[in-house]
């Protein structure tokens, strides 16, 4: 999974929706500020990756030309793709659901570089499912490996979504390859070898020794994935699985150069509201 931790108890077990957005709340409150440490240097200040795999937005296009859009990343983190589509012309608003994370992003907007004061976005601290805004308020909404795995019912982060798109807006999100969930998540040889039924969407756990839900992760199939965008009334127009490229020798928890060139790390949706 994109995020590394040091579980109590991982298991696989049901959560229903609220346990699984207080546990990751609380999670990304108390780990903002040493993911930072940790991959900040990988995601940069101003930067937009899709993923390990280091597909930039740069040369992907998935949203398409950002100057004079109106803009909202859920799931932002610390902020560092809607900086870099501020400092390509886009009007944008990052959120997260964690405080800790919100924290941490006002405190890179204010170390960045003088020349760089284009790029600093506000933050709002929100719940993807809930989200504090009118309808068709933005031209694109988009989340970069956050919000999507992180919920039991990520058809409501669609609906929602769509909600505050424009018509002809753009809803672009990346998330764990669902061939994956088939897999251990080891980057080693390991994790070549499927030890998991694919179909089963039994949540990912992580618990401390009383039981209570510390960290979790939903699997959705392709499938699914795909209803979710369609009952939200949107149009998946593009589905991109990016392969690992040639020089990057960096892996992040379960991906890397050795499975990343053999099966798919992420998927990411490309969906648009009809005009």
């Amino acid at each position: 999974m994109y995020a590394v931790s040091t579980p109590t108890e991982a298991t696989r077990r049901p959560a229903p929706p609220a346990e699984t957005a207080t546990a990751n709340r609380t999670w990304w409150d108390h780990e903002a500020g040493s993911y930072y440490v940790e991959h900040g240097s990988f995601l940069g200040d101003t930067d937009f990756v899709w993923g390990p795999e280091r597909l930039r937005e740069e040369d992907a296009r998935l949203l398409g030309d950002p100057a004079g859009r109106q803009v909202l990343e859920i799931g932002a983190g610390s902020g560092q793709c809607s900086r870099w589509l501020a400092a390509h012309g886009a009007t944008v608003v990052a959120t997260d659901i964690s405080a800790g994370m919100v924290a941490t992003g006002v405190a890179v907007n204010d170390t960045l570089d003088p020349a760089l004061a284009p790029a600093r976005v506000p933050f709002v601290q929100c719940d993807g499912r809930a989200l504090p805004f009118a309808d068709a308020s933005f031209d694109t909404v988009f989340t970069a490996y956050g919000v999507v795995p992180f919920v039991g019912d990520s058809d409501v982060v669609m609906r929602e979504a769509a909600r505050v798109l424009r018509p002809g807006g753009r809803f672009v999100f990346s998330t764990t390859h669902p061939v994956r969930w088939a897999f251990p998540d080891d980057p080693g040889a390991g994790g070549l070898t499927a030890r998991h039924s694919y179909f089963d969407r039994t949540p990912y756990v992580e618990q401390d020794e009383a039981g209570r839900a510390t960290y979790v992760e939903h699997h959705r199939t392709l499938g699914d994935r795909v209803r979710e965008i369609a009952a939200a009334g949107l149009v998946l127009v593009d589905l991109v699985e990016p392969e690992w490229p040639e020089g990057h020798d960096q892996p992040w928890g379960g991906w890397s150069p050795l499975r990343g060139r053999i099966i798919p790390g992420t998927a990411i949706f490309v969906c648009d509201r009809p005009s």
